[in-house]
């Protein structure tokens, strides 16, 4: 996929689309081009690149940092806050994942997302993915945490309704208010994504 910093006239035989992303204003031109070699390397559309920006800008505090661990101390670090035993699956460790640019950082994410990629249908399912996969393509009021566990405990901050139970529209309530937030004019910008004339 090419993206075009420069409108081409038209006859050129290609045609622009152009794109909002969300989140884009935090991140360079290169982190956007590989951002949407992963989209059509999994044959996603295009609003699965405005909930991926969203899931890492709320994995990262807005900071789109590869070197952001998790400020409850589980351990976890990066773009999508791996979890150390994540990234020695992906055959890499925090600390390394850590020393990556965003953009070499990107690779280890879509290599995570590999075996979810055909179930992502929904933000809830792509935040999902990264919080607790088992939950990827279940309903939205599937419960995953109930109060008087660790999880729950660790987890408390999404039970917006406070009944003791989070669910998973409730675990993915945060994560669209990110994409929200993503999408103002201070924070998205417009990438134009060269098409071929059909």
């Amino acid at each position: 996929m090419q993206f075009m910093r420069e409108v081409e006239t038209i006859g050129s035989g290609r045609y622009p689309l152009r794109v909002r992303l969300a989140w884009g204003a935090h991140v360079s031109d290169a982190f956007v081009d590989r951002l949407f070699e992963l989209v059509a390397r999994f044959g996603w559309g295009l609003d699965h690149a405005g909930y991926l920006m969203a899931c890492m800008a709320f994995e990262t505090g807005r900071s789109f940092d590869p070197a952001q661990e998790n400020l409850a101390g589980s351990g976890a670090t990066g773009l999508i806050q791996f979890m150390p035993r994540t990234a020695r699956g992906l055959g890499t460790t925090t600390e390394a994942l850590a020393a990556m640019t965003a953009i070499e950082q990107l690779d280890y994410v879509a290599r995570y997302f590999e075996p979810y990629r055909l179930r992502i249908n929904t933000l809830a399912d792509m935040y999902l993915a990264i919080l607790m996969p088992a939950y990827v393509s279940r309903p939205g009021g599937a419960v995953m945490f109930t109060d008087g566990t660790t999880a729950y405990r660790q987890n408390a901050g999404l039970d917006a309704n406070t009944d003791g139970r989070i669910t998973k529209d409730e675990a993915a309530a945060r994560v669209q208010a990110m994409l929200l937030e993503g999408q103002r004019a201070t924070n998205a910008r417009d990438v134009w994504q060269a098409e071929v004339a059909a």
